[in-house]
């Protein structure tokens, strides 16, 4: 079940989850530091195997919500695996006030994860932030829903007649991939939404997975140019 994606990253495909009556694959990303800890990006369901799959991968530290709708499953990792230290921003903290967040996440990594990864926080909207993460030894943008993009064919055997030209109109594709349509209308203040794109477009990426659609195994960097190229300049 876990895919290896480069240097002590890996990733997983999780269930096909209803999104407002559209289904939505999900996928989680694992990071593993030279301690031996893990650092588990947007959960996907977890069941039997895949705990198997992780334990054996080393010890699970850091259980993290990119932004406030990636949590589903997060309760159920963080019921599994107590001890594990829960990250998010702000917006997902404000959701879960009975869970153990640490101190919200915002430009600067947290030390326990400096070395491995750097991040942005992409704010700017009055819908959503999110915060996008860069894996230095696998050089992996990682994203939750600033950028999906959906194949034909899963467009086609998932999503109904009448849902997939909205994919289109919404500029979800991986013909045209980017951020939902009415999350880039959301964004008053471009300055801000520049400033975190211009960040994340400095880190050399080769690779950029996201949590909807096809992933890119290289050239990253031409791929999340072209996908932030909604913002302007």
């Amino acid at each position: 079940m876990l895919e290896h994606v480069g240097d002590n990253l890996w990733l997983a495909e999780g269930p096909i989850v209803d999104f407002y009556s559209f289904p939505y694959p999900t996928r989680m990303v694992i990071a593993r530091f030279d301690t031996g800890d893990l650092w588990v990006w947007s959960p996907v369901k977890l069941d039997e195997d895949l705990r198997a799959e992780v334990d054996a991968l080393g010890r699970v530290a850091h259980l993290v919500s990119p932004n406030k709708i990636h949590h589903l499953y997060l309760p159920g990792w963080h019921a599994a695996y107590p001890d594990a230290a829960l990250w998010g921003p702000a917006s997902t903290i404000k959701r879960f006030p009975a869970l153990p967040f640490k101190a919200p996440l915002g430009d600067t990594p947290p030390s326990a994860w400096q070395p491995d990864l750097d991040q942005a926080w992409f704010r700017g909207s009055i819908m959503m932030d999110e915060i996008v993460f860069f894996h230095r030894p696998s050089q992996t943008v990682i994203l939750a829903d600033l950028i999906e993009a959906f194949s034909d064919a899963f467009l086609k055997e998932h999503w109904s007649w009448w849902q997939r030209p909205m994919a289109a109109l919404d500029g979800i594709t991986l013909k045209k991939p980017g951020a939902p349509r009415e999350w880039r209308l959301s964004f008053t203040d471009r300055a801000t939404a520049r400033a975190a794109r211009d960040r994340v477009l400095g880190w050399p990426a080769e690779r950029v997975i996201m949590a909807h659609g096809e992933w890119q195994r290289e050239n990253g960097h031409a791929f999340l140019k072209r996908a932030l190229a909604w913002l302007g300049n």
